[in-house]
């Protein structure tokens, strides 16, 4: 696979990546409040999964990848290009979801794009590419947003949030060209099957920073079968208690970072700081990945999760008290942002664990289907979260963060009660052939799994 439009797309997830953060912190200018940016995540989260699935059918049924990668950054210039002369916060609100449709629209197709016309034993390969030139324009967005804030806070004394969307639709604008000169035609044939794509998806290797500080848009999934009510005709109580608990504590992620960016402009930290914390969490998530897939790979997978939204559920509400306590000294931002790399890790550790638990709770037949269903889940839950986060934070920050962090408490409860049944039921000779995570080689309604590695999330 050439990589010169994977540069292309690279280009692209630098605009997506800033646009991640440099939105609602120009909501919070234009006089947003954190319910405001409640409602500005809830719409975000809610386009996804239209968008993926119309996207992803329609190149299926077409056999034209390549046109609709092509509409959708399209769409992301179009959308971002004229932020900065909208001073109406619901304008800014429709152009945002415009931005995260083309997100969710592109990010199924693209990878159909990449394992199109390839052997299948290539495709790992290509989407941990894939995913990888994505994930470092995301953190380069991020990064992009520091720099270009910091500057502009030193020079002119303003926060150069107008002129960063400008370079940031400027950049998307230079992908897009690229694209049309690199990306790769449509292979004669079009037919991927969804199941080898998604033993494919959890195979690949991830740079995995996006879901770390954005968990309001949908994961990379294979959403063209995606048929609910077959899976739920075959659901076991297993999966089913997991899906509650994954509603649960993506509710909480949401109703968290929604409003983030508000608290943190109102205590002090400047767009500058907000960016490089932000960059901070990301890091943190990508750098402890593949380390905690090595450790999750030999212990029950279950108990990693739980101790990662434990973590997770605690540092939620750190952030206000160590905020309130140290203020925006240097000590009190250096103290966030050791709570925000805390964030980070514990992203590594329930991504890399949600997907092996969701594999191996499934029934064979709808495997493929349920991890759709869990990236449904996520953003559906992102969107009732970013509104619940919203509207109890423009009351009270703490108690905001507070009901977040409970959120993700009690999810991790169920996955807790949930491990706890599984080893309960789990045969006798299973548990002596998988002595060392202790847990069973195979669950409730699924054959063993030896793919420990979750749908794509970077």
């Amino acid at each position: 696979m050439s990589k010169s439009w994977l540069y292309a797309w690279g280009l692209a997830s630098v605009a997506f990546g800033g646009a991640s953060l440099v939105v609602p912190l120009y909501v919070v200018e234009l006089g947003g409040s954190a319910a405001t940016l409640g409602t500005l995540a809830a719409v975000a989260a809610a386009v996804g999964v239209p968008g993926a699935l119309v996207f992803g059918r329609l190149a299926d049924r077409t056999g034209r990848r390549r046109v609709f990668v092509l509409g959708a950054l399209a769409l992301l210039v179009v959308s971002l290009a004229p932020l900065p002369l909208l001073e109406s916060i619901p304008a800014v609100i429709v152009a945002n979801g415009a931005v995260w449709f083309a997100f969710a629209a592109a990010t199924p197709v693209v990878t159909l794009l990449a394992v199109a016309g390839a052997p299948e034993n290539e495709w790992s390969a290509r989407i941990g590419e894939l995913n990888e030139y994505g994930g470092i324009g995301w953190a380069l967005g991020l990064l992009l947003g520091t720099v270009w804030t910091g500057a502009a806070a030193r020079l002119g004394g303003t926060s150069g949030i107008g002129s960063l969307l400008l370079a940031l639709a400027a950049l998307a604008g230079v992908g897009l060209l690229a694209s049309v000169r690199w990306l790769p035609a449509d292979a004669e044939s079009t037919e991927v099957s969804p199941r080898r794509l998604q033993r494919a998806l959890r195979r690949a290797n991830r740079f995995s920073v996006r879901a770390a500080t954005f968990p309001f848009a949908v994961g990379r999934a294979d959403f063209r079968r995606l048929h609910p009510g077959r899976l739920a005709e075959r659901f076991t109580p297993t999966l089913a208690l997991y899906f509650g608990a994954v509603t649960l504590f993506f509710t909480g992620f949401a109703a968290f970072f929604a409003p983030l960016p508000a608290y943190l402009t109102d205590v002090g930290v400047g767009s500058e700081g907000v960016f490089a914390l932000y960059l901070v969490s990301s890091v943190a998530s990508a750098v402890f990945f593949e380390r905690v897939g090595e450790v999750s790979g030999r212990r029950d997978p279950m108990s990693i999760q739980v101790l990662g939204l434990s973590a997770r559920g605690i540092a939620f509400p750190l952030v206000f008290v160590v905020g309130a306590a140290l203020g925006v000294s240097a000590l009190g931002y250096l103290g966030i942002a050791v709570v925000f790399g805390l964030i980070g890790l514990t992203w590594a550790v329930i991504a890399v664990t949600a997907g092996t638990l969701v594999t191996r709770l499934a029934p064979l037949s709808v495997r493929g289907e349920a991890l759709g269903v869990y990236a449904a889940l996520s953003a559906l839950a992102g969107a009732i979260g970013s509104v619940i986060g919203g509207r109890i934070a423009a009351t009270s920050y703490e108690l905001g963060f507070a009901a977040a962090g409970a959120l993700v408490l009690v999810g991790a409860a169920l996955v807790h009660l949930l491990g706890r049944r599984v080893r309960r039921n789990a045969k006798p000779t299973a548990n002596a052939a998988d002595p060392t995570t202790g847990s069973p080689s195979a669950t409730e309604g699924s054959s063993s799994e030896t793919s420990r590695t979750p749908t794509d999330d970077s």
